[in-house]
Formats: structure tokens, C-alpha cells, sequence
């Protein structure tokens, strides 16, 4: 819902080509459920409550980055034959690193398949540095591209990751009777602020890169004041 949003006010109120709008709709989509919504739910409910969040985090990556790359193939075929762009779309999903890494992961746990001890041990560090590394390179980003420039395409993205997302959850977690750790860690996911995931999607196709840029700066700075506005809502 928030790609689609994404997408039509970019092209209807900012006049962006369909390129751009669905990198702008997917900023609007990703949302940092790793860095923000894991840390912000173990703080607020305990460890305990993540359970949750690990099973949206599994399907999440790859279900958004397939929208993205559907999306945005879509765009560039300029009339390209359907068999050229669906081939395309296959290769460009079947090829990114994320959606091979739990495409693996799901294969090692649904087959039982043990990790040799060596092998483990070298995850483990790689898994430890990840974050950091990960912090680092959205510091970088957010110095390269200033916030300056389409604020008020960035100020509608943040209002629909911040505001429009979590509503959007929280009102279909009603109709659906999901338990409370189920709405806790669903809510903490949508009304995180947009992800690096987000920036490098824009970089990868060269499109929107300072919105999406941005947006992760101020949606992240907004975020320390909205997230309360949730967690007085699910306490």
C-alpha cells in the first residue's frame, strides 16, 4: 500500500518520471526493521517479544526488494517484449545478495543441514561486524548527500513511513485479531523509519538517490519522536 502511494504521489504530485517514483515508492516500503525495529521492540517488551519481529525480518528483504525490482524493471521496459523484461526481473531478483542470503538461510533451516563448527565460527564474526559496518555506511551516505533538495517529496515519503505505514498495520492487525506480541512487533517494524536498504535500492538503478538519502536521515530523526507515539499505544 505504501509503495503504490509512493508511486502515485510521486507521479501525480511531484511529477517525477515512473523511474524515479518507484525508487520514491520503495523508500516509502522499506522499513529499517533490523537497525531500529529489533533493538526499539527488545528495549520496550523484552526479548522475549521478538519472535515476531524475526519472522517478518525472514520474509521481509526479499518480498520488498521483489516488489522493487518488478516495479522498477516494469519501468525501464519502455516497450520492451514481455519476455525481455520478465527475464530480466528473474535475473536481477535471482542475483541479489540478500535474497540469495536467506534464500540460504531458509535452506539450512528447513534441511536440518549443520554448519561445520569452522564455518559457524566465521558467520558468527561476519554477523557481529554486520551492524557496525552497516552504521557506518549509512554515515557515509547521509554525509555524501545533504538534506537539501525535493523536501517536500521527502517530507511525503517520511509521513507515509512514519505515519501512513504503521496505520495502515495497526488497523489491519484489528481486523485480523493478531496477539499483542504479534501487533507489537508488526506496529515497531512499519513505524521504523526508512532503511539503508532503502538508499542502496536508489543507488543500484541510479534513481532518487537524494530523496531516498534523506529521507532515511530525517525519518530516523523523526522517528526517536514518533515511536513513542506507538509504544504508549501498545503498552
Amino acid at each position: 500500500m505504501c509503495f503504490t502511494l509512493g508511486l502515485i504521489g510521486a507521479r501525480g504530485l511531484f511529477k517525477r518520471d515512473w523511474e524515479d517514483a518507484v525508487a520514491i515508492g520503495f523508500v516509502a516500503l522499506f522499513s529499517n526493521s533490523v537497525l531500529l525495529g529489533l533493538p526499539i521492540t527488545e528495549r520496550a517488551f523484552g526479548s522475549e517479544a521478538l519472535t515476531g519481529n524475526y519472522a517478518i525480518i525472514a520474509i521481509h528483504a526479499p518480498l520488498n526488494l521483489s516488489i522493487g525490482i518488478i516495479g522498477m524493471e516494469l519501468a525501464k521496459a519502455h516497450g520492451a517484449p514481455a519476455r525481455d523484461v520478465a527475464r530480466t526481473i528473474f535475473t536481477s531478483t535471482i542475483k541479489n545478495s540478500l535474497i540469495i542470503g536467506i534464500s540460504l538461510g531458509f535452506i539450512v533451516n528447513l534441511t536440518g543441514l549443520t554448519v561445520p563448527s569452522v564455518l559457524q565460527d566465521a558467520i558468527d564474526l561476519m554477523i557481529r561486524a554486520a551492524l557496525p559496518a552497516a552504521l557506518f555506511g549509512l554515515g557515509g551516505v547521509l554525509h555524501r548527500y545533504k538534506p537539501e533538495g525535493d523536501m517536500t517529496t521527502v517530507l511525503y515519503v517520511v509521513a507515509l513511513s512514519l505515519v501512513v505505514h504503521p496505520v495502515i498495520v495497526y488497523s489491519v492487525g484489528q481486523l485480523v485479531d493478531l496477539s499483542t506480541f504479534e501487533m507489537r512487533s508488526a506496529i515497531i517494524t512499519a513505524a521504523s523509519a526508512p532503511g539503508i536498504n532503502a538508499y542502496l535500492f536508489a543507488n543500484m538503478y541510479g534513481r532518487a538517490k537524494r530523496v531516498a538519502a534523506t529521507s532515511v536521515l530525517l525519518g530516523t530523526a523523526a522517528n526517536m519522536g514518533s515511536i513513542w507515539v506507538w509504544l504508549l499505544i501498545l503498552s
